[in-house]
């Protein structure tokens, strides 16, 4: 059966339940242990190398690059043990492992299955939830859990309740996007590929002007096809090294804003009723007389 991110998250939850880590940041070596391999790190690696794994006399070697950050090399380790549960080929050699320009299948699900087991949902998700939305929340929860900006703002979106979405963008276009639960039950889509909305902070964030502070934005210059109107709050950071730039939107109000057809009718409906009280009642035939006197 073909693997998919579906299924690379349901594998990576199972091998997660399995190993049942309980500390942050995760022990990684429990997870190396119940593969049977040990961990290598290879300090010849280039920067553009993130690592490899091998086989050897029965035992396997997962070997990140010894000159990497230590965040960057907990998620190696995990994308190297995504490869070996899995069964995925590895195809590091097609572009550099920052970049997420023609990143092939394979990768993308080994970084799937990397961030679960890296940032553990029920784990993760508790203190997702009680962070204070915004960037310098990711940021810290990134510290505490020993990963990347990147990971934990895409795995932050994807557990929490509230409304937004984190977007990865390269050399002016949407890479990535992965969006809370009720965007996508709203249908609130960001399209691959996608070139940075004009008017976007995101866009002025590469252009060179900073961009310390939030700014606000119509959401429809960010979803696709989008009629439910609405303010996104956008915050930003770029990172020139490799050109890319990480977005965090949210609504202003913390809800999506509900369909305009709907506001409509709703809006139409409150007017007839006003209108009605200052009709005539309705003749059915009987007669009524004002109050509890007749007329004589």
């Amino acid at each position: 059966m073909a693997i998919d991110e579906f299924r690379a998250v349901l594998k990576a939850r199972e091998f997660v339940r399995k190993v049942n880590p309980s500390a942050i940041p995760v022990t990684l070596e429990l997870y190396v242990q119940d593969v049977g391999a040990a961990i290598r790190p290879d300090a010849d690696l280039g920067p553009d190398e993130a690592g490899y794994c091998f086989q050897s006399n029965g035992r396997r070697f997962i070997c990140p690059n010894a000159n990497d950050r230590l965040e960057r090399q907990r998620f190696t380790i995990c994308h190297e043990l995504a490869h070996i549960v899995l069964g995925l080929p590895s195809q590091h050699g097609s572009s550099p492992w920052w970049s997420y320009a023609k990143r092939p299948l394979a990768e993308i699900l080994c970084d799937v299955f990397a961030a679960e087991l890296l940032l553990p949902h029920d784990l993760f998700k508790p203190e997702a939830e009680k962070a204070v939305i915004g960037l310098a929340a990711i940021e810290d929860l990134a510290a505490r859990f020993q990963a990347s900006l990147t990971a934990t703002g895409s795995r932050y979106a994807a557990v929490v309740s509230t409304p937004l979405a984190f977007v990865l963008s390269e050399q002016d276009k949407v890479r990535y996007a992965s969006r809370s639960g009720a965007l996508q039950e709203a249908a609130a889509w960001i399209p691959p590929r996608l070139d940075l909305p004009d008017g976007c902070l995101s866009k002025k964030a590469r252009a060179g002007t900073p961009c310390d502070d939030r700014d606000e934005v119509d959401a429809d210059i960010w979803f696709s096809d989008w009629e439910r109107g609405g303010t996104l709050l956008e915050e930003v950071r770029h990172v020139p090294q490799w050109d890319q730039t990480l977005t965090l939107l949210w609504f202003a109000d913390e809800e999506v804003p509900a369909r305009k057809i709907r506001r409509e009718r709703e809006d139409f409906d409150a007017r007839r009723d006003d209108e009605d009280e200052e009709l005539l009642p309705e003749l059915d035939g009987n007669l009524r007389w004002p109050g509890k006197r007749r007329r004589r």
